[in-house]
């Protein structure tokens, strides 16, 4: 565990240190390349993680690994344990009101395949309409298609300005003609860092009668999310977005919503009694589990948010506001460079998307990379937005909570390199 911060005024925010912080990321201490300390800008993509999540890996499996919910022998009743402690902490984590509500994926994508699969295929028909954002990763925008193409609805989208940030001046205009069902939204985006403005959006959702699905895989490891405030209906998250391993993940949804949606996935664990004729299924929110779970994997999450939270959600996100103003401001200095999403000084999460003139994203990366810096080139599984912004590509700076001014400061040094070496100086 870390150390507990010096006590701060009253409503004040503990500062980070992310110095020290880092000092627990064991892959962080050198690089590959140089052997200096990496300075890992891809969190966004996946979160590295500190050694109380490895210790937790290798207690499980040295320790107490057994198959759970069905063995009585002691590694078995042990692995159940620790494995179902992680639903009272994702509970906590969202401010849900029971863990019932609370069901183990390996993903945000999968959580919201699930959603689209088992809500969307019983609920969505002809001129029923599912409105998401332009925004929107595949994970939030294949599954819908595939709903709408399966069930006659339509998948309709909320339209973005030319930097990227939402346009919900006309929400009203984008549903003429059908029958609102379902609201399917990133909560800030991978790609741009663009914050969905859900205080405008829930409302209007639930004045329409429609759920609302939230993916939050780019919100729960960076801020604090409450469900219950937000007054949304499902929410997604990955594990390995917040410092946890990879394979394990959560949907969060109503449990009057989940109660009605029939299984997605069928086999062992989701059941209640099976005879040849038939089956009857489980009690929420194993109904939703089939087959063996990733036991270390989950558990292994609940490791990392005993962290997170131990750091504390709110010094987490002012700090990742911080820096990403001070990388802001820093990339604007390098001639050439076009920074997309939010302008200087609006909200954005912990993401800094860009293009350089004369350079494709994947040399950028790849030069930068032979300084220890990591940052994302590609089209960040977010294809139709690229084309909306008429690009194909950028390069992509994610922080996190071990993010420093100098892991920036060594970005702006190596786009210096990257501009000396295609002769742009």
């Amino acid at each position: 565990m870390i150390e507990s911060p010096a006590p701060a005024a009253p409503g004040a925010v503990p500062a980070l240190d992310p110095e020290r912080i880092s000092a627990d990321f064991p892959i962080l201490a050198a690089g590959p390349n140089t052997g200096r300390r990496l300075a890992f800008l891809d969190s966004a993509a996946s979160a590295m993680k500190p050694r109380a999540v490895i210790d937790s890996l290798r207690a499980t499996y040295e320790g107490a690994y057994a198959n759970v919910h069905r063995g009585v022998y002691a590694h078995a009743a042990t692995a159940t344990a620790n494995f179902e402690a992680v639903r009272e902490q994702v509970r906590a984590l969202l401010n849900a009101r029971t863990p019932r509500e609370v069901i183990f994926t390996r993903g945000t994508t999968e959580a919201i395949n699930l959603v689209a699969y088992s809500w969307g295929r019983t609920n969505l028909g002809p001129g029923d309409i599912v409105l998401t954002t332009e925004l929107e990763h595949h994970s939030n925008l294949v599954p819908w298609q595939q709903a709408c193409a399966a069930t006659g609805g339509e998948l309709r989208f909320i339209p973005v300005d030319d930097d990227g940030v939402l346009d919900v001046s006309d929400l009203d205009s984008l549903v003429a003609g059908g029958t609102l069902r379902m609201v399917a939204v990133v909560h800030a985006s991978n790609s741009l860092g663009t914050i969905t403005p859900l205080d405008l959006v829930v409302p209007w959702a639930k004045a329409q009668g429609s759920l609302v699905l939230v993916d939050g895989a780019q919100s729960v490891p960076h801020t604090s999310v409450d469900v219950q405030a937000l007054g949304i209906d499902f929410l997604a998250f990955s594990g390995h977005k917040l410092m946890g391993p990879t394979g394990a993940g959560a949907l969060w949804g109503r449990e009057e919503l989940l109660a009605e949606m029939p299984p997605w996935q069928f086999g062992g664990e989701m059941i209640r009694r099976v005879e040849y004729a038939g089956a009857t299924f489980n009690d929420l929110p194993w109904k939703f589990e089939a087959g063996t779970p990733a036991i270390a994997e989950v558990i292994g999450m609940g490791a990392a948010i005993e962290y997170l939270t131990g750091l504390g959600l709110d010094a987490v996100h002012a700090h990742e506001v911080q820096l990403v103003r001070y990388g802001h401001e820093r990339l604007l200095e390098v001639p050439g460079l076009r920074v997309l999403g939010p302008a200087l000084g609006e909200p954005r999460g912990g993401v800094l998307s860009f293009t350089l003139e004369g350079t494709h994203p994947h040399d950028i990366a790849t030069l930068l990379d032979t300084q220890d810096v990591n940052v994302r080139a590609g089209h960040h599984c977010t294809q139709p937005l690229m084309k909306r912004l008429g690009i194909h590509a950028t390069a992509r700076a994610s922080v996190y909570a071990y993010n420093t001014r100098e892991d920036v400061d060594r970005l702006i040094d190596g786009l210096g390199e990257v501009r000396r070496v295609f002769g742009l100086t």
